[in-house]
């Protein structure tokens, strides 16, 4: 079962378009399973619920986090904040869009977040959609680096420990299952 390694399926956001290129040859005995399993780690709901909503947490809490600060401190982080608000909640409405007509069985005719959508227009989502990986991983950093991450409520917490738990360990899931496959071949 020759199988194009994806290392990492869901390592980033590019991963979510990048994974509907892996391919399988048909085999034998137990194909149809794994290939189902294959299927489902590269479908839209799993996608977005795993990747695309977490990172969208991520960008949330720390629009609220730099409005907060913004408000005791002043400047223009309640600006930015805002602006990081509006963009996560566009970003979470993309991809419970694309979860919904995936489990209708309806193509989506829009990206996962707003960054690969506008990358669309230029006929480069993929590379658009790992420029919002970058942001979003380098979101999680600043939240880490700059201790707001301890300034979160106890319910922005939950939210932030089940969006890194959820994303982390489909992860690990998904490199499991690739990995097994990868040695089957």
């Amino acid at each position: 079962m020759p199988l194009l390694r994806a290392d990492a399926v869901l390592l980033d956001h590019s991963s979510q378009a990048m994974s509907q290129n892996i391919q399988t040859t048909d085999n034998g005995a137990g194909t149809d399973r794994s290939n189902a399993i294959q299927r489902f780690f590269q479908r839209p709901f799993f996608l977005s619920f795993t990747i695309g909503m977490p990172f969208c947490a991520f960008k949330l809490l720390f629009g609220l986090s730099a409005l907060r600060i913004g408000m005791e401190q002043g400047g223009y982080l309640p600006v930015i904040g805002g602006g990081v608000v509006i963009w996560a909640t566009a970003d979470l409405l993309m991809n419970a869009g694309r979860s919904i007509l995936d489990l209708l069985h309806i193509p989506a005719r829009f990206e996962y977040c707003t960054i690969a959508q506008l990358g669309r227009i230029f006929g480069m989502p993929l590379i658009f959609l790992a420029v919002d990986t970058l942001i979003a991983f380098s979101i999680i950093c600043a939240m880490l680096w700059s201790g707001w991450i301890a300034r979160l409520s106890p319910a922005e917490s939950v939210l932030w420990y089940a969006a890194t738990t959820l994303n982390l360990i489909s992860l690990s899931l998904v490199s499991i299952y690739t990995e097994t496959r990868s040695t089957r071949t």
